[in-house]
């Protein structure tokens, strides 16, 4: 049996395969403030915005590519069931080889219409005002926004805690709920952070610190794993 190996990412993976992270230094997603483009109030107040706005990251994921922190975290699945959980909209863990992902947050390939949110199609291509579903409402990203509840939180909660191994990849550790996984890691399971910069931990025992960019630091992972 191999042993349960349980992943948790953030912006900070895919920021190294040109996506930019949710939260700069300016508060700005891309030159937008957060509260125009990702909640539900912005998308009452100019949903035209804030289609615009999505369909320019579903443009910018599909130019972008996994990069060997995504490629490291598939090839695990050699030794260990791997199960990621990821704050990321985008695709990049799929496309490197991982085959169960958990995406907190949403996913930018795929939409809902306003009135039938558990009937959830593909989309490569934009959303536009006037495209709606057989409900007759509009279409809108299949993204969770700030101040909408996370449906798959407890299903990561869940197996959280029962991983053998646990990973921290690429998160600040500030956006909630999914900042408050870490707590469902039993006590006595190796927990290994990595990031450019370690957020504060404290209380948590049989910590390992890796204080380098995802690539560096899931190359560094696999040694200490002995992958």
């Amino acid at each position: 049996m191999k042993k349960h190996l349980v992943v948790l990412t953030g912006a900070g993976i895919s920021a190294e395969s040109g996506l930019k992270t949710f939260r700069d230094s300016d508060g700005l997603w891309n030159g937008y403030n957060i509260e125009d483009v990702a909640t539900p109030g912005a998308f009452v107040r100019n949903p035209g915005l804030v289609l615009d706005f999505y369909n320019m990251r579903r443009r910018d994921v599909a130019n972008a590519v996994p990069n060997a922190a995504h490629e490291g975290l598939a090839a695990l699945e050699n030794d260990f069931q791997v199960t990621i959980i990821t704050q990321n909209i985008d695709d990049l863990h799929e496309r490197a080889g991982s085959t169960n992902v958990i995406h907190l947050h949403g996913e930018i390939f795929k939409m809902h219409s306003l009135g039938s949110p558990s009937k959830v199609l593909e989309i490569r291509g934009d959303i536009v005002l006037g495209d709606r579903g057989p409900d007759d409402t509009q279409y809108r990203p299949h993204i969770v926004w700030f101040e909408e509840p996370v449906p798959l939180i407890e299903t990561a909660a869940d197996y959280i805690s029962i991983a053998e191994v646990f990973v921290l990849v690429g998160t600040s550790l500030q956006v909630y709920p999914a900042a408050g996984l870490l707590h469902y890691v039993p006590l006595d399971v190796p927990k290994y952070i990595i990031d450019r910069k370690i957020p504060p931990l404290t209380n948590l025992p049989n910590l390992h610190l890796i204080e380098k960019p995802a690539t560096e630091g899931v190359q560094e992972l696999m040694k200490l794993l002995k992958v």
